[in-house]
């Protein structure tokens, strides 16, 4: 297979994930109606991955896949992939978030190798749905795809992502396989005082898409010493629909309920719980916040924590190097997790 009918491919699968929930030209065929259906049930098996997040993390991967944005990437980088190599890479998928391993999925396909994902119990259906539609799209996939909920069969290399406690469990069975590991992150966003409402209502973006549960969800806020939080809790508002949401209520309810039984000090709107703590990985419905003296000394200290943050979300006048409010949710191909670079990886690969 070639390079530019790999790149095809997938832009292809794009332009259909798009259609499929596109009002004017959804469904136009029987692949995209049962995409449809499956992100239509989804819930049913996972009860976090409602329609409305499945449907947007689809979309995401549609725009991920746009030729305008894909294009220019893998343009910059074809050059280190000039034969295909055809081995096997094992790739064990998270769930947190509907089709979360769909990158590594697009990466090892792309660069001329083949993928052996063993799938989230989380996440049974998505990602072989997109994988029904590459192929369909492009024959030449299917011997190149493999899911399992078992033991991986034989692979030359793995991409592995879980929590700590488990990516030591990686880093040992692994060991001998060329490996990407992938440990706990999260996000993070600085607050200089000078936001403005809309950029607030933005941030509600980056802490409460997929209900906080990604990597790349903000669940820790660095904030001016006069921080007070009336102006972030109007700006929010109107995410109080998720209280509705009994999952979400259950851990909003019962973090609450610590923190009044042990007297800890918080800020509470009904719906997102506030409380100044060091601990960057906040509970669900929760946001950990740290006040700071100056931009320079905080510099300092996240360079410190670089291993633990995936996205710095902050307005560009804070002077670092950040995501724009409302943005952390929208990854381009090029934007790897743990910011270790997956394309490189494979291009390394003996």
């Amino acid at each position: 297979m070639t390079s530019e009918q790999r790149i095809s491919a997938f832009i292809q699968l794009g332009t259909e994930i798009r259609n499929t929930f596109h009002s004017n030209t959804a469904q136009n065929n029987i692949r995209q109606q049962q995409l449809f259906q499956i992100s239509e049930r989804m819930h049913h098996s996972n009860g976090w991955f409602t329609f409305e997040n499945t449907q947007l993390a689809l979309v995401g991967i549609a725009n991920m896949l746009e030729e305008s944005t894909i294009r220019p990437w893998w343009n910059t980088i074809e050059h280190e992939f000039p034969s295909e190599k055809l081995q096997s890479v094992g790739v064990i998928m998270a769930g947190n978030i509907p089709a979360v391993g769909f990158h590594d999925f697009l990466c090892i396909l792309l660069s001329g190798n083949c993928v052996s994902a063993k799938l989230s119990s989380d996440d049974l259906v998505l990602i072989p749905a997109l994988a029904a539609m590459l192929c369909a799209i492009e024959p030449e996939f299917t011997s190149r795809i493999n899911f399992t909920q078992e033991r991986l069969p034989k692979i030359d290399a793995i991409i592995a992502t879980g929590s700590n406690n488990s990516s030591r469990y990686f880093e040992y069975y692994f060991s001998k396989y060329p490996n990407i590991i992938r440990k706990n992150r999260t996000s993070i966003a600085v607050l200089t005082g000078n936001e403005s409402r809309s950029e607030l209502s933005a941030l509600g973006q980056d802490i409460f898409r997929y209900f906080g549960l990604g990597c790349r969800n903000v669940s820790f806020l660095y904030v001016p010493n006069d921080f007070k939080p009336d102006a972030f809790y109007e700006a929010i508002e109107g995410w109080n629909v998720l209280s509705l949401h009994n999952k979400y209520l259950k851990n909003y309810e019962y973090s609450k309920a610590i923190y009044l039984v042990n007297a800890v000090p918080h800020f509470d709107n009904n719906f997102l719980l506030l409380r100044e703590e060091d601990n960057l990985h906040s509970p669900l419905a929760v946001i950990h916040f740290k006040r700071y003296e100056n931009i320079d000394a905080l510099k300092i200290e996240l360079e410190s924590k670089q291993d633990q943050i995936q996205c710095v979300v902050s307005s560009p006048s804070s002077g670092l190097s950040n995501i724009d409010f409302g943005n952390s949710q929208n990854p381009g191909p090029g934007n790897y997790a743990d910011q270790i670079d997956t394309m490189k990886f494979l291009a390394n690969l003996p």
